[in-house]
């Protein structure tokens, strides 16, 4: 178990190490499709950017499974290239201009340069701005500071930047020797990795999958449409595998793995529910079972989007969700013990 849990902290960490806010997730879809490669498996791209890949082809086809976790992460896109040559952004996801003041940035170009700069409130010297402590933080306040010598929007054109230029936020990912993982962007990349490790555990052998089973890492999740497509032929069943919500009134902790009863958009499927809770008991994984007041995953979306599935949400426990996230490698760990007893 352990060895898959490092396995499974060491593919998130490579991941948080590739930026992919939504549109922009080519390269971490690269990287996860070279992974399945490596470890024997068939990966398929998908048509709007996605890996799908089943782990048991010669398994029936009928009463397949499929588990989900999404690459895209929140970031940010140039809106307005202002005439002192700060960087007016739109958010890509739920991105919060709070949560990403003072955060340095990297702004993408279409030629594929890449820019460093810094996320600021504007006029942001609290020495000069009486205003500093009482501004609400949205981004029509807030604005990119480029680490370059470009002071007027024609100098920040030279340097070959545009509006609809990608911006990506710097993960500040950590891992403590208490065993927490610190970064942004946790969700979904340590799902992803996740996945991953799983894979690795299936094409070793070390876990018996009792039906066919596919993976979809899929990119537009937090835009909302994710997974409402590419969903295979004999799929009955469905299961997100996203971050499980921490905060008050929940009774999951970052050293524990979530089942999802309800989210915003209603109950999970009974049964489905049921058996990961079973699983969960059966595999020996410390877990808890909540109802998300605020949230949506792919598995919603591939029900809205018409497909006849049973579904369900599990994940490990993350703290400050859209934020800087928090969990701890025993989360990773009972959530491979709940999927290990649920596939086996």
């Amino acid at each position: 178990m352990q060895s898959y849990t490092d396995a499974a902290i060491s593919q998130t960490l490579a991941l948080l190490a590739i930026d992919s806010p939504t549109g922009y997730t080519a390269n971490a879809a690269a990287y996860t499709a070279a992974e399945y490669e490596k470890l024997g498996f068939r990966p398929q791209r998908t048509v709007k950017g996605g890996v799908l890949v089943c782990l048991n082809p010669e398994a029936p086809e009928e009463n397949a499974l499929l588990l989900q976790a999404h690459l895209d992460t929140l970031g940010g896109i140039v809106a307005e290239i202002m005439p002192n040559g700060r960087l007016r952004l739109s958010n890509l996801g739920g991105l919060a201009a709070v949560n990403a003041e003072c955060e340095n940035v990297r702004v993408v170009t279409r030629s594929g340069k890449s820019y460093t700069g810094v996320f600021q409130l504007k006029n942001a010297s609290v020495h000069v701005n009486p205003h500093y402590r009482d501004t609400k933080r949205d981004f029509d306040v807030m604005e990119v500071l480029l680490d370059e010598e470009a002071d007027t929007k024609e100098a920040v054109e030279a340097l070959g930047i545009m509006n609809g230029d990608i911006v990506c936020f710097d993960p500040r990912t950590m891992v403590t020797s208490s065993g927490y993982i610190k970064s942004r962007f946790l969700d979904d990349k340590l799902c992803a990795g996740i996945l991953l490790a799983q894979a690795q555990a299936a094409a070793e052998k070390a876990v018996t999958l009792r039906r066919r089973v596919w993976h979809h890492l899929t990119v537009f999740e937090e835009v909302g449409h994710g997974a409402a497509a590419s969903v295979p032929a004999g799929v009955t069943e469905a299961i997100s595998l996203d971050m499980g919500c921490v905060g008050d009134g929940l009774a999951c902790r970052e050293t524990q793995v979530s089942i999802c009863a309800k989210d915003k958009k209603g109950p999970y499927n009974y049964e489905v529910v049921s058996a990961l809770i079973e699983a969960a008991r059966r595999g020996g994984a410390d877990f808890a079972v909540d109802v998300y007041p605020m949230y949506g995953s792919d598995v919603d979306v591939s029900l809205s989007a018409g497909h006849d599935l049973r579904h369900g949400l599990c994940g490990p426990g993350v703290y400050a969700s859209h934020g800087y996230e928090r969990t701890h490698r025993k989360g990773v760990e009972n959530t491979i013990r709940l999927l290990n007893a649920y596939l086996g």
